[in-house]
């Protein structure tokens, strides 16, 4: 990863880094230092974050594409859901469930939230691998990059400052165009998602210092 990014430094043209891998954010880490322009390609985007919202649809009895909602963090056992500004056509979540007869909203959530978690090792039991849905993660972000789309997708980017985090690459909203990750986007976070988000951060970190990249 590192001669990667020393080999395209070293001829010194325009480019756009798209990495697609189950352990993108460790292999960001390793290339960062040499790539400074880059968009990092995390399943998160074509995989989790639509099985959330797929779920939630369901669970509802709408269009998911009317669900809008972010999974951040790694991608893995401590991402997390961001459910204080999950919303439905913009109508708050909880009240929106309610309107569809469901009260129990710790209850659906955790549930909703431990099957779009586990989902992975589902599809890798039956399939032996998610490679469809990688490919249309990596297809998504490519389109907004060639389009200059500046569409706002959950990437793993390089985190200084954001969510009072330093120097850690996890999937967090960033707007995506022609110079590929250009800003990373601050959401509001409650207390509780805020404190699961810097876990993940530290589970990185544990992951990181345990290899030599």
């Amino acid at each position: 990863m590192r001669n990667l990014g020393k080999y395209v430094k070293k001829y010194g043209i325009l480019y756009v880094v798209a990495i697609a891998a189950m352990v993108v954010s460790i292999l960001l880490d390793a290339a960062s230092p040499q790539i400074t322009r880059h968009i990092i390609d995390d399943v998160i985007v074509g995989g989790d974050l639509s099985r959330l919202k797929y779920l939630l649809g369901e669970h509802l009895q709408v269009d998911s594409r009317s669900v809008h909602a972010f999974i951040i963090g790694e991608h893995g056992d401590s991402e997390l859901a961001v459910w204080s500004s999950a919303n439905v056509s913009g109508v708050d979540l909880n009240h929106f469930c309610e309107l569809r007869g469901h009260y129990n909203h710790m209850e659906a959530m955790e549930r909703i939230y431990t099957d779009v978690r586990d989902s992975a090792y589902e599809i890798i039991e039956k399939k032996g691998a998610t490679y469809y849905g990688i490919a249309m993660a990596v297809r998504r972000i490519c389109e907004s990059i060639i389009r200059n789309e500046h569409s706002i997708l959950p990437i793993s980017s390089l985190i200084c400052g954001h969510y009072g985090l330093e120097d850690v690459c996890m999937g967090v909203p960033t707007v995506v165009g022609r110079n590929g990750a250009e800003t990373v986007l601050d959401i509001p976070l409650n207390g509780l998602e805020q404190r699961k988000l810097m876990a993940s951060a530290d589970a990185l970190r544990k992951v990181l210092d345990g290899i030599e990249l």
